[in-house]
């Protein structure tokens, strides 16, 4: 084990800013960064593609036993500074944000065979530490041992607002409504499904961001990770 080198896991709910804080923090502390939840999207692309899964239909089994078909890879993008994510060999980093899919990402991550596949991925890459890794379940299920565990959390409006600006930055057709209801859904759906619900730790630092800008946000949590390694390595 790297004793200077500890496993940051970020959970909470959807456009919290999960993985902007997670992108900053893995950066300024030379850290990998993964994704989970576009390991969850890229998943609902392939079955998407293939359409075994839509607004009214989800074909589970037939998902399930194409499981060996899904090859996913991070990529470091030096021009962006973070790893973008693959699916069988394409990069899929575009596709998988648009609101389409992310009606659908709950319903794929509900399926327990799908969540087993990746956190075992999950798992593997936490292996030499040094990572930081956001998500559902991190804190809970992939890194219970985790030596700084966050849970984000904003009022759902102000959560809508942020991915709406987002998606429309991105050149999305998409209204308010229609974005504010998907992040209430998707809220419902992760916080009950029957495998790995979205829970807060409870040796997790709950933060709260309604109201706290960007840069406040990174210096608290910086300050909280450097302390975790400082206390290791002593």
């Amino acid at each position: 084990m790297k004793k200077d080198k500890i496993i940051i896991a970020i959970d909470g709910f959807s456009s919290t800013g999960k993985s902007t804080i997670a992108k900053q923090l893995a950066t300024a502390l030379n850290y990998v960064y993964v994704d989970t939840g576009a390991m969850y999207r890229a998943v609902t692309l392939f079955a998407m593609q293939n359409r075994l899964v839509g607004k009214d239909f989800l074909n589970e089994e037939a998902l399930v036993s194409s499981l060996n078909q899904i090859d996913l890879r991070f990529v470091f993008n030096p021009t962006l500074k973070y790893a973008e994510i693959y699916l069988n060999g394409v990069n899929v980093e575009k596709e998988i944000r648009s609101i389409a899919l992310s009606q659908l990402v709950s319903k794929i991550a509900a399926i327990s065979e799908v969540r087993k596949k990746l956190v075992e991925q999950q798992q593997k890459m936490g292996k030499e530490r040094g990572i930081v890794m956001d998500g559902r379940d991190i804190g809970t299920v992939v890194f219970p041992d985790a030596e700084l565990k966050l849970f984000l959390t904003a009022d759902p409006e102000k959560r809508a607002i942020r991915r709406y600006k987002e998606l429309l930055d991105k050149g999305h057709d998409v209204n308010y409504p229609e974005v504010l209801e998907n992040v209430q859904q998707r809220d419902l759906i992760d916080s009950t499904r029957e495998d790995s619900p979205l829970t807060k730790a409870d040796d997790a630092v709950e933060i709260d961001n309604s109201d706290m800008g960007l840069q406040d946000q990174f210096e608290r949590i910086y300050d909280l990770a450097n302390r975790r390694i400082k206390a290791l390595s002593s």
